[in-house]
């Protein structure tokens, strides 16, 4: 049983949930727009360059959920997925799951945006494995921290030894389909690296390195 490894982001979705979160904040009154507006794309800017600082970013993207009611914030996010997420999930990737699924494949999202966003994406896919920034909630409350090393870049890799440990897998067989570079390390690391609608940097790459580059965009 082969592990297959997904980026969420741009990959299984044909957009960026964590820009797509933020942006609902501001459109939904939860956060000063224009600053949080402001700075939101700064850092979408910079992780599409490959320059972004996670710890920076995920300090501004979880600070909203310190202040809140948690109870209302797990409402929002409701309506998040309802009216900003559904569109995003194309039925190619939902084929290209089941698809692995058949196969007896264990599927897992890998994804640097935070849980409070990811999980009940992952359980939306029908996909019950899922390593992303956990959310630190301490009485009930979120901190605005995370959990253990960011899951992004080479903290992708970090994470899934960790996770492999725990759940005896490894990499024989295994499958990573991501769209971006900042990907590079773990699609190095699998046996079956696919490259999914990708920036121009892993085009090259995977063009010279000779891996199959698909689109998981509907067709019109």
């Amino acid at each position: 049983m082969a592990l297959a490894i997904f980026d969420l982001d741009h990959t299984l979705l044909s957009g960026d949930s964590d820009h797509a979160w933020g942006q609902f904040l501001v459109d939904r009154g939860l956060v000063d727009p224009e600053v949080h507006k402001l700075r939101n794309d700064h850092f979408y800017e910079q992780y599409k360059a490959g320059t972004l600082d996670i710890h920076e970013y995920l300090e501004f993207a979880m600070r909203p959920l310190t202040e809140h009611e948690p109870d209302k914030m797990h409402a929002e996010r409701e309506v998040f997925l309802d009216e900003r997420i559904e569109t995003l999930i194309s039925q190619r990737s939902r084929d290209l799951l089941r698809k692995h699924e058949e196969q007896g494949d264990t599927l897992l999202i890998i994804t640097a945006t935070n849980g409070f966003v990811t999980y009940p994406i992952a359980a939306r896919l029908g996909v019950a494995h899922i390593i992303a920034p956990h959310p630190e909630v301490i009485e009930g409350r979120y901190t605005g921290k995370t959990v253990g090393v960011p899951s992004f870049h080479e903290g992708k890799v970090t994470r899934l030894k960790e996770w492999m440990e725990t759940h005896q897998h490894d990499l024989e067989g295994s499958y990573f389909y991501s769209d971006s570079h900042n990907d590079l390390p773990l699609l190095r690391l699998v046996d079956h690296p696919v490259a999914v609608d990708p920036d121009p940097t892993l085009r090259a790459e995977a063009e010279k390195a000779g891996w199959p580059i698909i689109s998981l965009v509907d067709p019109e």
